[in-house]
């Protein structure tokens, strides 16, 4: 009598793998979330997370990258879930049918994912130039649940799995350039452009800030410096004396901020002293003494 073959490991236990996965990928993006709505620096071993985190790539339509991430990566642990929470004898066809659909849906997200994630990378690499370990973190993640998708099922057609997937990588990659690139070729110059515009007192505070020797440090790619500058309104910053950080930034003055020891942007130095992160213009015009109107129309 033949014996019936069994079966292997990684077919037994690749769902469970791909769920722990992903709950590691919803931990991370929900922290990196977090901390980029209430404005807080992040804790990373490298120098580099608040650069690539601010950086113009972190936010589509004004959104966190991190929260589509982990949208993304809920979305791989509920499909990885779904046959092992259906365990009723009566469900036992459901449970197949769900089986056969989400491991088509879980291997083409994954594909969506790594595509994306290899996207990313270059960008860290190439333009942003920093080292970020939990984008770094989240990529490593992207590929080992392509890999437990693949290596994880039964495939019946690796040929058509394999075309599906080229499909869906092309999708995603043309998606993901057409949305920045369009987003960065709206910009005039590095940067991305100062929309509000300023009032009598954004203008008097500002020129107030430089009459003192008030300097704001900061990056092209900073979200926060830009929207400090928002406060400001564009007829308001052009008065402000404004000090890039950024080699690939207009008129760089890379050294002055590495003199000052510049770790974050926006930096304000005021009277000598050193502030970081955004300020509101009441806490700038207290610090610098400003006594001048306070009604700001960007408040």
């Amino acid at each position: 009598m033949a014996r019936r073959r069994s079966t292997p490991w990684i077919y037994r236990w690749s769902r469970w793998l791909i769920g722990g996965v992903a709950l590691a990928g919803m931990l991370v993006t929900a922290y990196l979330t977090i901390a980029k709505i209430t404005n807080r620096e992040v804790a990373c071993p490298t120098s580099g997370c608040d650069v690539v985190l601010n950086s113009p790539w972190a936010t589509v339509f004004g959104i966190p990258l991190s929260l589509f991430g982990f949208v993304a990566y809920t979305g791989m642990l509920s499909l990885a879930a779904l046959p092992l929470l259906l365990r009723e004898p009566q469900q036992k066809e459901l449970r197949r049918q769900a089986e056969a659909t989400t491991w088509l849906l879980l291997f083409l997200g994954a594909i969506a994912m790594a595509s994306f994630s290899g996207y990313l990378m270059y960008i860290l690499a190439t333009e942003i130039k920093a080292s970020c370990s939990y984008c770094i973190a989240s990529a490593v993640f992207s590929v080992t649940l392509l890999l437990l998708t693949i290596v994880g099922h039964e495939w019946s057609d690796r040929g058509q799995l394999f075309f599906n997937g080229v499909i869906v990588a092309v999708i995603t990659l043309v998606g993901v350039f057409g949305i920045y690139n369009a987003r960065l070729a709206n910009t005039d110059g590095p940067g991305i452009p100062v929309v509000n515009t300023s009032g009598p007192a954004e203008m008097a505070l500002a020129r107030h800030l430089t009459q003192v020797g008030a300097v704001m440090y900061g990056a092209y790619w900073c979200s926060h410096c830009h929207d400090q500058k928002e406060l400001f309104g564009k007829q308001a910053v052009r008065e402000l004396n404004y000090v890039e950080c950024d080699p690939n930034g207009a008129k760089p003055q890379v050294e002055r901020c590495r003199a000052k020891g510049i770790q974050g942007y926006p930096t304000w130095e005021i009277h000598d002293q050193l502030y970081s992160g955004t300020r509101s213009l009441r806490e700038l015009s207290r610090l610098s003494n400003y006594k001048g109107p306070m009604n700001f129309k960007n408040e």
